[in-house]
């Protein structure tokens, strides 16, 4: 490919095995990511929580159980920022605490607790205003990605929770509504997320926008100043310094224009997550290329077909792919391309072409 066919495109290939450069051009001029915004947000979710950590969902409660089995006080749904809460698991909670508890009527309320985030809904470039591209509400208890009928998914969670007790046999006297649990209230029961090997998989084999957006306020949550995406942001970019790794860098998801990377900067990251000990979990969050997730329809039947693994980036004239590929000359090569155009398709067509020639290296 000769560099004057991309004039408005900087890309970077580099041997891992070796440190040896392939190909660079324009590699030093930050773009727009895209999605490939997601590699940063979910290497760090992996690094900071590690790969077998997981995000706990609680019921806990106030009051005392009664002889005749009457909860005196009120239960609370306590969110931990799991992307993946569903309407089967609030059965399943619902279920536990009718088996497991003794109670048979709650003569209080059932309360959504979402104060493990704030209370924005979206994303960085909506002004955290709910953003329909995230195709889902932010929030610390967000059941079904956080929809609901009136714009308050902490007061749907806790509906969900009581309808879901009385339809095992546990009444519910008070209304349901959105309430912060005290601290230290007891736990009846409680859910566990997947774990964050397979969050990260989950967000960036379908470049899912709502998972990445919630991942980075829970980084924020547990190793920042809050549950913000601003707080969660200054996580990521005090992890990536870490790598010599400076991007501008404000939203989980890559939806936001005022992201810039390098070429350079995200094949640093894919070397360094190469050799962090968790090269597995990270090089298998990726999809497979013609194979899965955003990848599936590319390059079938082509040499680059389940050798590289890689993160597409699309956006209005931006087009951006980067990860990895295990070669037919058995290296190990990470590469980067990021695009400014408004001619997707053709970006696409020239991102594949080079992406095959990256996967024959060596032979």
């Amino acid at each position: 490919m000769q560099r004057g066919n991309l004039p408005f495109a900087g890309v970077y290939v580099r041997d891992l095995d070796t440190g040896t450069a392939l190909y660079a051009h324009k590699e030093n001029v930050a773009r727009p990511p895209a999605s490939v915004n997601k590699l940063y947000t979910t290497s760090t979710a992996l690094l900071r929580f590690g790969p077998d950590a997981t995000l706990r969902t609680q019921v806990v409660a106030t009051g005392a159980l009664d002889p005749l089995g009457v909860w005196r006080g009120n239960i609370y749904l306590k969110g931990a920022g799991d992307p993946t809460l569903s309407q089967l698991q609030i059965n399943g909670l619902a279920a536990a605490i009718a088996a497991q508890s003794g109670i048979r009527r709650v003569a209080g309320s059932v309360l959504g607790d979402e104060s493990v985030f704030d209370s924005l809904r979206g994303s960085s470039r909506t002004g955290f205003a709910l953003d329909r591209d995230i195709v889902g509400v932010l929030s610390g208890v967000a059941v079904n990605r956080g929809f609901s009928k009136d714009g308050a998914p902490a007061k749907e969670a806790a509906r969900r929770l009581a309808k879901a007790l009385r339809t095992v046999g546990v009444g519910v006297d008070g209304k349901s509504d959105a309430g912060t649990a005290p601290d230290g209230a007891p736990e009846l029961t409680g859910v566990d997320s997947p774990r964050i090997a397979d969050l990260i998989r989950l967000t960036n084999v379908p470049s899912d926008n709502f998972d990445a957006e919630m991942l980075l306020k829970d980084l924020g949550a547990h190793y920042g100043a809050g549950g913000t995406t601003t707080a969660g942001a200054a996580v990521v970019r005090s992890q990536l310094a870490t790598f010599g790794v400076h991007p501008r860098y404000v939203d989980g998801s890559g939806l936001s224009r005022a992201d810039r990377t390098t070429p350079r900067q995200v094949v640093r990251l894919l070397e360094r997550m190469q050799g962090s000990g968790f090269a597995p979990q990270f090089t298998g969050s990726l999809p497979v290329v013609g194979r899965t997730g955003t990848m599936r329809k590319r390059m079938r039947g082509t040499v680059a077909q389940d050798r590289c693994q890689t993160k597409t980036g699309t956006l209005r004239a931006v087009s951006a792919l980067a990860g990895y590929c295990e070669t037919t000359g058995g290296h190990t090569v990470a590469f980067a391309m990021l695009m400014s155009t408004v001619f997707i398709t053709r970006a696409h067509h020239v991102q594949d072409r080079m992406t095959q020639a990256i996967a024959t290296y060596g032979s």
